[in-house]
């Protein structure tokens, strides 16, 4: 049964079909997968879905009612975004029932009655936090299960729209996510489930559409197609599961050599990155990877141990000290601290290079335009205008403009910290080649990632770590079990002795 329905759905921008005459329906009972490069429509069909955007044509009814008609329908419509977007300062309980109203609180707010009200939810949810907790204290992941918990807080809505909502979960807390979501399923409700991860699409889906260029260009049941197909819907192209990316100009000399390092979060951990080299690190959430890498760069705390670089020492605690010897960092939260979000594409692109792009005291705007063009042009940028806030483009193209930008200043060493975190199937690719291209003229790379098959394409060797130590040190030709055993703590050479 449809309680969800959208018909000839067309939503232009200045010079952008956003979206072309869309038809699409969601039925009680069922989880309906949208997938989709960057920039093919999904966000832009979610917010016309949810009455942020009012289409230029077509009609949404829900239940049966026509929206135009009756806004308030809206109300029935669960929305979780992929950013987290909760009160940091304020508790768990208040954030679950915010707006109050909503919740049947009116008035002055009694805590007591919020714990009340909230352990269930929570219980439900498997947060593990006690309600009166401020939300800035808790994990990310437990953010994240919190804000769809909000969604499903309030009795009276028939569809959940979840947008990428594994982005920041463990495999753990996905794998009771998917059990929620399942269980809602079950209860009548209807899923819409927004996921650049296929493998997850496969694994809860019940149906799929695909979106490009902002058109709906296939649409068919889970069971009847395969990821191949999909990615075919999606970029033009057949999927080649066996191409790999990983550098084939690795050069004998050590471009840096950790020794013994120990800090917050990482104990004892020695490695070396060969010039031309692409050096992966695997491992579970909280094995300790981007802390290394972040202790490393200088922005965490290391208690002992050694780092030099070609051979002479290397400063430690010393952000400025490692960009102005080559190091860049490139930070897994792309969107709240690898780009200036309210600043300018030219703008983003140039700020690494001030020097390059000043006359005197001054910043020249011709100097940086040429700049942000060279940047554009090299990484394949896709922009309307240099002048684009950076935060209109998608995931995929702003990562370009960071890399980009780092280049400018003849790195070195570039740490690449999930560099593919909420990037469609197709810009992943050109990421990789990115990757692969820049290691071949020299630069070490180390590549931070999640994702095992990543991991194992683009490494040339791949170091796992467990509980903030290394597990294992394996070549990039071995198969996936040895690194997940590694990453899950267990000991290579007992297994292969068994």
């Amino acid at each position: 049964m449809k309680v969800l329905e959208a018909q000839e759905i067309t939503k232009i921008f200045p010079g952008v079909v956003a979206l072309d005459a869309v038809d699409i329906s969601f039925n009680r009972g069922e989880i309906h997968c949208i997938v989709g490069e960057n920039g093919a429509g999904k966000s832009t069909l979610i917010k016309c879905l949810t009455g942020v955007y009012e289409p230029e044509q077509g009609k949404i009814q829900i239940n049966g009612i026509s929206v135009s008609k009756n806004r308030k329908m809206f109300d029935r419509v669960a929305y979780v975004p992929q950013e987290i977007d909760l009160f940091e300062h304020m508790t768990v309980a208040e954030n679950l029932f915010i707006p109050f109203n909503r919740a049947g609180i009116h008035g002055v707010i009694n805590q007591k009655e919020l714990r009340q009200k909230a352990i269930p939810i929570l219980e439900r949810f498997n947060i593990d936090v006690e309600p009166e907790t401020a939300v800035k204290d808790i994990p990310v992941s437990q953010r994240q299960l919190l804000q769809i918990a909000r969604a499903t807080a309030f009795e009276g809505y028939d569809v959940l729209m979840l947008d990428e909502p594994t982005t920041s979960l463990t495999t753990t807390d996905s794998e009771k996510l998917f059990n929620i979501v399942k269980q809602l399923k079950d209860e009548g409700k209807a899923i819409i489930f927004i996921s650049h991860k296929l493998d997850e699409v496969f694994e809860i889906g019940d149906r799929i559409t695909v979106f490009c260029n902002g058109k709906k260009v296939a649409d068919a049941s889970i069971n009847d197609v395969d990821i191949p197909w999909v990615v075919t819907q999606m970029t033009g192209r057949s999927l080649n599961e066996k191409e790999v990316f990983f550098s084939q100009k690795v050069e004998d000399e050590v471009l840096l050599k950790v020794e013994h390092l120990t800090g917050d979060g990482f104990e004892d951990i020695s490695f070396e990155l060969k010039k031309g080299e692409i050096l992966g690190f695997a491992g579970l959430v909280g094995a300790g990877r981007s802390e290394l890498m972040q202790g490393v760069f200088g922005f965490r705390n290391v208690y002992s141990g050694k780092i030099t670089y070609k051979g002479k020492k290397w400063k430690i605690g010393d952000t400025n000290y490692s960009v102005n010897h080559g190091m860049f960092y490139l930070t897994e939260e792309r969107r709240s601290q690898g780009i200036l979000a309210n600043l300018s594409v030219r703008e983003n692109a140039s700020i690494n290079a001030l020097r390059q792009v000043r006359n005197g005291m001054m910043i020249s705007r011709k100097k940086e335009r040429t700049l942000a063009k060279e940047v554009v042009a090299s990484y394949g940028i896709k922009t309307p205008s240099l002048e684009k806030e950076i935060k209109f483009l998608s995931g995929g193209n702003q990562q370009k403009v960071i890399i980009g930008r780092s280049m400018c200043c003849n790195p070195n060493i570039l740490i690449f910290d999930e560099p593919t975190k909420g990037i469609d199937i197709g810009a992943k690719v050109e990421i990789y080649f990115l990757m692969k291209c820049l290691a071949e003229q020299g630069i070490g790379i180390i590549l931070i990632s999640s994702e095992m098959d990543e991991v194992m394409k683009c490494s040339n060797r791949i170091i796992c770590l467990y509980k903030g130590r290394v597990a294992g040190t394996l070549d990039n030709n071995e198969n996936k079990e040895e690194i997940l055993g590694a990453i899950l703590g267990l000991n290579v050479a007992d297994r292969e002795e068994k």
